[in-house]
C-alpha cells in the first residue's frame, strides 16, 4: 500500500503570516510566553549601553556570559520542579556541598577530576533523591523539606571544609571550564555544525507532518528560523572572537567561553527530554493536575522524586562551574544571593510558579537577564543594595505577568 497522502488528505502548510496571527492570538490569550524576558532583556541592554558604551564591549559580553553560568545551570534544574508547582529553596547550597565533595577530593585527596566530578555530581543525584523521597512519601510541603535542608546544607559546607578554610582548584581541566576559551576557528565550527543540525531537524520534522497529512510550517518560516539563529549566533561568535587581551602576546583571551558550549549542550538535553519523551508529557501534565495525571496512569511520586533528582544534578554542575570560576571553594560558595537569583532567573524567563508552564529555555533567557542588570549596574557604579532592589522588583514583575496571563488563559479557555 502506498505511504503517500493523496491530495484531499494533506493539510496547507500556514503561510508566515498565519502563524505571526497565530502567535498574535496566543498573546491576546494569555500565552505571554518568553516575549517579556526578551523584552526586557532588549530594554535592560539599550539603557545600559547608552548609558555605559563599556557594557557593549567584546571583555565585557564575554564577563557576562561567564559570570552567570553557574546560576544558569542551578535554574535550569529548577524549572523541573517549578514545573510541578514545588519548590528547592535548597538549590544553592546543594550545589555548595558538592563543590566542596569536588574540591576536597580533587586538592586534598589527589584524585582526578573526571572521579571528582562524578562524586560531586552524584551527591547531587542522593540529594535530589532524598528530598523528593521526603516530599512525596511523608508528605511535608516541599518549601519545608528544602528550607531545613538550605540550613544543613550550610552547616554541611562548613564542616566539609572545616570552618572558614579557602580550598583552592589547581586542576587545569576544571580550572578551563569558566576560565578558559575555545580556539576561534573551533568556535564557527560548533556554531556551523549547531546551525546545520537545527535546519536538518527542522526539515525533517516539516517532512515527517506532511508525510502524515499534517499542516506544517512553511519552508519560508524554516529559513527565517534558521537565519535568525545563524545571524545571532554569528555575532555572538564574532564578538566573543575578537581579542580580549591587553597583551596578547603573553596571554590571548580570544574565543568563545568553553562554559557556553557546555551550557548550550545542556539546554538541548534537557530541552529533548521536556519536549520529546514521554516523561516530558507527563511532567507537564503532573503540573497542571497532578490528580488528573494520577488517574491517567502517571506515578506521579516517581515524576515528583525525579524533577528534585534533576534539580540537584543541575545544581552540582551549576557548583562545579562556579568553583571553576573562583578557582576555589569557601563557605559562601552557592550561599549570598545565589538561591534567589536562580529562582528569579527561571521565573523571569516565564516558568511559572504554579506549575505546569516552563522550559530550560526560560531559565538561559532569566539567567541572562539577572546577569545584566548585575553586570550592567556594576559598570554603572551601584551598590549591592540597588542591584538587588532591582532584581527583586524585575523577579515581582514577572511573576505579575505570569499571574495576569494566567487569569487571561483562564478567562479565554485556553487554560
Amino acid at each position: 500500500m502506498s505511504a503517500t497522502i493523496s491530495p484531499e488528505r494533506k493539510a496547507e502548510a500556514p503561510s508566515i503570516s498565519a502563524n505571526v496571527r497565530g502567535y498574535a492570538e496566543r498573546v491576546r490569550g494569555g500565552d505571554m510566553g518568553a516575549l517579556p524576558a526578551v523584552f526586557g532583556l532588549v530594554v535592560l541592554c539599550t539603557v545600559f549601553a547608552v548609558l555605559r558604551p563599556s557594557f557593549l564591549t567584546a571583555g565585557n559580553f564575554a564577563n557576562l556570559l561567564t559570570q552567570g553560568a553557574a546560576v544558569t545551570v542551578i535554574a535550569m534544574g529548577l524549572v523541573f520542579v517549578l514545573l510541578l508547582g514545588e519548590i528547592d529553596l535548597s538549590a544553592g547550597f546543594a550545589s555548595g556541598v558538592c563543590a566542596s565533595i569536588l574540591a576536597i577530593l580533587l586538592t586534598n585527596q589527589g584524585l582526578p577530576w573526571y572521579v571528582a566530578v562524578g562524586a560531586a555530581i552524584l551527591a547531587g543525584v542522593v540529594i535530589g533523591a532524598t528530598l523528593g523521597s521526603i516530599v512525596t512519601k511523608l508528605g511535608i510541603p516541599s518549601f519545608v523539606v528544602t528550607l531545613a535542608a538550605f540550613l544543613a546544607f550550610q552547616g554541611l559546607v562548613l564542616l566539609l571544609i572545616k570552618g572558614g578554610t579557602i580550598i583552592a582548584i589547581r586542576d587545569e581541566t576544571i580550572l578551563a571550564v569558566a576560565n578558559k576559551n575555545l580556539p576561534p576557528a573551533l568556535g564557527w565550527g560548533l556554531l556551523v555544525a549547531g546551525v546545520a543540525a537545527y535546519a536538518g531537524l527542522q526539515l525533517l520534522r516539516a517532512r515527517k507532518r506532511a508525510v502524515r497529512g499534517l499542516a506544517s510550517d512553511p519552508i519560508s518560516l524554516i529559513a527565517v528560523r534558521v537565519g535568525a539563529l545563524a545571524l545571532l549566533g554569528g555575532l555572538a561568535v564574532y564578538f566573543l572572537n575578537v581579542e580580549r587581551s591587553r597583551n596578547a602576546a603573553v596571554v590571548s583571551l580570544a574565543g568563545v567561553p568553553i562554559v557556553v558550549p557546555v551550557i548550550v549542550v545542556l539546554l538541548l538535553i534537557w530541552t529533548f527530554v521536556l519536549r520529546r519523551t514521554a516523561f516530558g508529557r507527563h511532567l507537564y501534565a503532573v503540573g497542571g493536575n497532578a490528580e488528573a495525571a494520577r488517574r491517567a496512569g502517571i506515578n506521579v511520586d516517581r515524576m515528583k522524586i525525579s524533577a528534585f533528582v534533576i534539580c540537584s544534578s543541575m545544581a552540582a554542575v551549576g557548583g562545579i562551574i562556579a568553583a571553576s570560576r573562583a578557582s576555589s571553594v569557601d563557605p559562601n560558595t552557592g550561599g549570598s544571593n545565589v538561591l534567589l537569583y536562580a529562582v528569579g532567573a527561571a521565573v523571569i524567563g516565564g516558568t511559572s510558579l504554579f506549575g505546569g508552564k516552563g522550559r530550560v529555555l526560560d531559565a538561559i533567557l532569566g539567567g541572562t537577564v539577572v546577569a545584566v542588570i548585575e553586570n550592567g549596574m556594576g559598570l554603572m557604579g551601584y551598590s549591592s543594595g540597588v542591584k538587588f532592589m532591582v532584581t527583586g522588583s524585575v523577579l515581582l514583575l514577572a511573576a505579575g505577568v505570569d499571574a495576569l496571563s494566567r487569569k487571561r488563559a483562564a478567562a479565554t479557555g485556553l487554560r
